[in-house]
């Protein structure tokens, strides 16, 4: 997850509302937030410097370490892997909580997800997911490999029947950087039997550097965003499953893959007004889902062409709409306009596409920044955004009113005293009651657990 990296920062310590356009309440569209209170409002109080150096919470939050990267699995199947990233809550048997967590590792990673017989998809590579197994009580009870072999695992997204669907966010195919297998698939793992799953990659569901997903709860269409690192930039896709809403294991059966064509809209960053609705969205089949030659967004989509946008990430599904995050757009890039990130709804029924929010100013050309990407629900209202820049780390909540203040710290001086360096904050989440917020540190990788009086 990324933020814009001075704004946030400076708007977080101050207590000054984000500058942004547009219908932020949109956001909650359809979710509890929507109907709950904003309690405090402005958030939970100044950060209280935590004694041990690690995490700072307002008073009367506090946080337990889960899992460390590098202290052994309690699966004996080796050691917690490095660069944890995108992260999902799913209510396990007996009260308690199953987190599945991406590892956004490369080939070159020192620390790899253990290879696992039947949950190893290609040797060769770094990343993947482990699980983690919390009681009602909130303690670990177990911790394990749930696929390894992948590559680059970012983001991702939870499907509508209790699993996770990890995505990597790389193109690289058998050959390439020590790869034995082509990358650039969607998994689908389950948290406490990934057995179940096991290593098997969505092929029909596209290889493209895969950022996130969100699925229509109403007839099982999966929406997919692609981070694009250079140009032409990525599209937006939808996938119509054969097997819609048909459980574990269904995505394998297939499917068609389509991506968005705006009538008229060549770059989603030329479109600059807030509440801008486009109308009779069109839906193109993708030639080659493979990218077999050509990368998919490289692809001859006709005279038409298609729609592309820079740094397509967060993804969700609000109400009866599908929201989709531009990170941010530049044109020394290649992209048509400047912003620090739109964020789009697209409703099915009506096949409109809306504008409905675009951050900024512009308050330095040179250091932009990246806007808000993947967006977690508070339990009490309001959005939770994870910081990812240079200098210090926060976990960021925002209102409904455009208000952001500090949640979470990082103090986790992984540079020196005199050059402090934070890792990045990513994969926040919340368990199924509400009751705890469960957020990675990138580097060093730490998974936590916070609790306290969140407002619901």
């Amino acid at each position: 997850m990324t933020s814009r990296r001075e704004l946030l920062a400076r708007t977080g310590a101050a207590g000054v509302g984000i500058a942004f356009a547009g219908a932020l309440s949109e956001l909650f569209t359809g979710s509890a937030a929507a109907t709950q209170s904003m309690g405090r409002g402005t958030g939970y109080g100044p950060l209280v410097t935590d004694p041990a150096g690690v995490l700072d919470l307002p008073e009367g939050f506090s946080y337990r370490i889960l899992s460390r990267t590098g202290d052994p699995l309690r699966s004996g199947e080796g050691v917690v892997p490095e660069r944890c990233d995108g992260m999902a809550a799913f209510a396990a048997r007996h009260g308690g909580v199953d987190l599945v967590r991406n590892h956004e590792n490369r080939t070159t990673a020192a620390l790899k997800v253990p290879t696992v017989e039947g949950l190893t998809y290609d040797p060769a590579g770094g990343g993947g997911c482990t699980a983690i197994h919390l009681d009602r009580a909130g303690n670990v009870t177990g911790e394990h490999v749930a696929i390894a072999g992948t590559a680059v695992n970012c983001a991702g997204g939870p499907s509508l029947w209790g699993t996770w669907l990890t995505c990597e966010e790389t193109e690289d195919k058998a050959g390439m950087n020590g790869h034995t297998k082509d990358h650039g698939f969607v998994f689908e793992v389950h948290a406490s039997d990934p057995h179940k799953t096991g290593a098997v990659p969505l092929k029909a569901m596209g290889r493209f550097q895969h950022e996130a997903v969100a699925i229509d709860p109403r007839n099982g269409v999966v929406y997919e965003t692609e981070d694009a690192f250079s140009f032409p930039f990525g599209l937006f896709y939808r996938f119509l499953p054969a097997k819609p809403l048909g459980g574990v294991g269904s995505l394998q059966a297939g499917g068609t893959l389509q991506a968005m064509r705006v009538p008229g809209v060549a770059d989603l960053s030329s479109v600059t007004e807030t509440g801008r609705v486009f109308h009779d969205i069109e839906w193109v089949d993708v030639p080659d889902p493979l990218a077999v030659q050509t990368s998919i967004r490289n692809q001859d989509f006709g005279p038409k062409g298609i729609t592309h946008g820079q740094k397509l990430e967060g993804c969700y599904w609000g109400g009866r709409s599908v929201y989709f995050v531009c990170s941010f757009a530049r044109t020394q890039d290649g992209s048509a306009a400047t912003h620090h990130g739109q964020v789009w709804r697209y409703d099915p029924g009506s096949r409109t596409l809306t504008l409905v929010i675009v951050f900024g100013p512009d308050t330095d050309p040179q250091n932009v920044g990246d806007e808000p990407d993947n967006i977690a629900l508070a339990p009490g209202g309001g959005l939770m955004l994870c910081e990812d820049s240079n200098g210090e780390q926060h976990v960021f909540g925002l209102t409904r009113r455009g208000e952001i203040y500090p949640m979470a710290r990082n103090r986790q001086n992984i540079g020196s005293a005199e050059a402090p360096e934070y890792g990045e904050f990513a994969g926040v989440t919340f368990s199924p009651d509400g009751d705890t917020m469960y957020v990675n540190c990138y580097t060093p990788g730490t998974t936590f657990a916070i609790t306290g009086p969140w407002d619901g």
